[in-house]
């Protein structure tokens, strides 16, 4: 006995029903998803919402902060007024000074005075050897510059490698970034560093002495 085929209109309704099952469900599964996702967006974010709002007063308070910022602020004032050459006075001058300033006797401030350098000599002995005995403990450095940018760091570095210094640049957050200091040493002792820091100076770079301990 041989089946017969379905008829035509009968495989018609059958793939048209399908078609439309499937139809169906697409438009379900995208109700579904926007709705999860307008949940999701309403809902507040448990971390999110506990971070307070910056204000636009508080935005604008930032950016004249930053733009008044100067890393080498901590520099300023630590480096005394640079001499000024005075010309000098002609020969004739100065013999004419000298022999006016003469003094024609020794006055009592004068013999004082004498008699008192042995005991200022010896003060300022003492107080030589009691730098040396602060300078225990500490190390001594040179610091030329500090910059935001690594770049103008390096610059300043090859200048005073020009010179024949070697310095090394450190870096430090401060005020929240991070600053790079071009710095000489470390030197033991305060007197050595104190030398290197007038000739630095003498030379047209910004120098203050910074102590550290060993």
């Amino acid at each position: 006995m041989r089946l017969s085929a379905p008829p035509a209109s009968r495989r018609s309704r059958q793939r048209g029903g399908f078609m439309t099952g499937l139809i169906i469900g697409l438009l379900i599964g995208l109700a579904i998803a926007l709705g999860v996702a307008l949940y999701v967006t309403k809902v507040p974010v448990p971390f999110l919402d506990k971070v307070p709002q910056r204000t636009a007063e508080q935005d604008l308070a930032e950016q004249e902060k930053n733009k008044n910022w100067q890393p080498n602020a901590p520099l300023a004032g630590k480096n005394p007024a640079r001499p000024v050459a005075v010309p000098a006075a002609p020969a004739s001058q100065a013999d004419e000074s000298a022999s006016a300033a003469a003094p024609t006797a020794r006055d009592p401030a004068s013999i004082l005075a004498d008699r008192a350098a042995p005991a200022t000599a010896a003060a300022a002995a003492s107080a030589a050897q009691t730098g040396k005995a602060g300078d225990i403990g500490f190390t001594y450095f040179v610091q030329t510059g500090a910059y935001s940018s690594v770049e103008d760091a390096e610059a300043q570095r090859g200048k005073l490698a020009l010179l024949g210094y070697s310095a090394r640049i450190v870096e430090r957050e401060q005020s929240g970034r991070t600053v790079h200091r071009v710095r000489l040493g470390p030197f033991e002792e305060k007197a050595e560093a104190d030398d290197i820091k007038d000739k630095v100076f003498a030379a047209g770079f910004e120098a203050a002495l910074v102590r550290a301990p060993r």
